[in-house]
């Protein structure tokens, strides 16, 4: 056996002591076992065992590592070896790993609120220890602030951190020609509480162009589009819908937080918000994207180019924003225009921008059909599968949650010829040009994979915690006659048997330790013990609903 090493010391008195400590066989061992041990109890808090051995394979180890491993600790990859802070990105990463560690998830919202200027705005990335980063006019940033910390308190039931404060930064500001500028911030002697941070963000995103809908800034979700509202007047439809469902979460936890003018007021601004979309969003058969600053729409029938985009209409749906008819429509829009099931993937947009005059930014400096360019941006295809599921459509669930998923993307060498990357981790794009159709271009350093561990977990499963409560609401297709989880709660185990049955009575019935339930809701109580659960799902529930 051979031992090597590689690690760092304080000096060099400190790293002879870690040669000396982890240099013979023995204690190396001893050091591995510690560290497969870790990974075990850390992947093995919610195990699946679906007929999809693809689910399984995704869900019960590989996406909870990317996400923590790569993103969340690392924060670099193969592709991508940076080691910053992304605001949005880590949050997002955060919201994921709250199964796992929502000690981290707590923590991270807390280094978040730090990262906040006084005028609400964020750093769109830092650099730690020292902090420097850029400051941008990016439009959704700060407000994954306010959409993690509903999440976590939802989820976890802990209100306290509302309370927790957190300094500001102070920066000049960006000059009327800067899309961002490159510093060391300063840390401004104001602290306030997380509840706060949260309300500022929210109110720097109360900013409405002339449609009514919030401005584009220098990119939204979607940095590529950095031209839309270089001016300052251009328009997101999908930050509306983002800002709308933030609007209705931080209403109802304001109203927890006994905050009751915050909640109304926001109320009112979610409603005035979702007329605006009605009015000025639709485009006859999907929801256009944004408008520039001059008015022109993007994401319309009438563009040569980028006609339909994926999150505007994945997100009417996710957001409830939608007019139900319409975000219907919208779906079934984007599934018939953006779907390619002959090459197994998922286009953000179509057709990808090329040579017409529109200048939505430096996403039109792709290769047609790589990356945001009407390739498949795979966090964007998450979502829309999520929105399938939230509409309970479970054929379309199964089908392209299968067409995303890695693993069916490497079962032959043939596939793998095609693919060309890693089948246990997710990619961030898949081409649809031409030439390299089916082709993963980035692996590892993407928040893909957190999405789509929450897809699977909470969109499909149907695995949704709720301070002390699990609630079952699962999208599962007909053929799936009985699967199992396990789910653990702190230091107690929960079996749960989902089961068809053919009987007559409530749609879904839940049995817990042989008691059943009023609900299908699981009381989570952490007395060390094994519980034995069973979810009964009628079958007519689901023919009815795949109708």
């Amino acid at each position: 056996e051979i031992v090597f090493l590689l690690g760092t010391g304080d000096n060099q008195s400190d790293a002879i002591r870690l040669v000396q400590q982890f240099g013979n066989p023995f204690a190396a061992a001893q050091a591995l076992e510690k560290v497969k041990t870790l990974w075990e109890q850390t992947l093995g808090k919610i195990q699946l065992n679906t007929p999809d051995t693809s689910i399984n394979v995704m869900a019960n180890g590989w996406l909870m590592y990317q996400t923590l491993a790569c993103r969340f600790y690392a924060r670099s990859g193969f592709y991508q070896s940076g080691g910053a802070f992304g605001f949005r990105d880590q949050l997002q990463d955060a919201l994921t790993i709250i199964h796992t560690k929502p000690e981290l998830v707590h923590d991270h919202i807390l280094l978040c609120a730090s990262r906040q200027f006084l005028e609400g705005d964020v750093q769109h990335w830092w650099h730690p220890p020292l902090g420097r980063g850029v400051r941008t006019r990016c439009s959704d940033d700060f407000l994954w602030l306010p959409f993690s910390t509903c999440r976590y308190v939802d989820f976890t039931g802990d209100m306290s951190i509302l309370n927790k404060k957190a300094s500001y930064l102070e920066g000049r500001h960006l000059n009327p020609d800067e899309e961002s500028y490159y510093d060391l911030p300063g840390i401004s002697n104001i602290s306030e509480t997380l509840f706060e941070h949260c309300n500022r963000a929210i109110r720097h995103g109360l900013q409405f162009g002339s449609h009514g809908l919030p401005l584009m800034g220098s990119g939204d979700w979607n940095d590529g589009m950095d031209r839309v509202g270089q001016h300052g007047k251009g328009e997101s439809v999908w930050l509306g819908f983002f800002l709308y469902d933030i609007l209705i979460r931080f209403s109802t936890l304001a109203d927890k937080f006994n905050q009751q003018s915050i909640a109304e007021n926001y109320r009112k601004e979610a409603i005035l918000l979702k007329e605006n979309i009605d009015k000025n969003a639709w485009d006859g058969e999907w929801y256009r994207r944004a408008y520039f600053d001059d008015g022109t729409a993007l994401g319309s029938a009438k563009n040569a180019e980028c006609k339909i985009d994926s999150i505007a209409q994945s997100w009417s749906v996710l957001s409830g924003a939608g007019d139900p008819a319409r975000a219907a429509m919208a779906m079934e829009s984007a599934y018939k225009n953006l779907v390619r099931k002959e090459s197994g993937l998922i286009q953000l947009l179509d057709p990808p921008f090329d040579k017409s005059g529109l200048n939505p930014g430096y996403i039109k400096g792709y290769v047609p059909g790589v990356r945001e360019n009407g390739g498949q941006y795979t966090h964007a295809a998450i979502w829309l599968v999520m929105a399938f599921a939230k509409m309970k459509n479970k054929a379309r669930t199964l089908e392209l949650l299968d067409m995303i998923n890695p693993v069916n993307h490497g079962s032959t060498p043939e596939q793998i010829g095609v693919y060309k990357a890693e089948p246990y981790a997710v990619a961030a794009d898949v081409y649809s040009v031409d030439l390299h159709v089916g082709r993963a271009g980035w692996t590892w350093y993407t928040g893909s994979a957190g999405w789509m561990y929450r897809l699977m977990v909470e969109s499909v499963i149907g695995l949704y915690r709720e301070g002390d409560t699990l609630r079952l609401d699962p999208c599962i297709p007909d053929h799936w006659d009985t699967f199992y989880i396990r789910y653990q709660f702190r230091d107690t185990a929960y079996h749960i048997r989902f089961v068809r049955t053919e009987e007559f009575g409530r749609l879904n019935r839940l049995m817990v330790d042989g008691v059943e339930q009023s609900e299908n809701r699981i009381m989570l109580n952490d007395d060390h013990q094994q519980h034995q659960c069973e979810l009964f799902i009628k079958r007519i529930y689901q023919s009815i609903l795949s109708e």
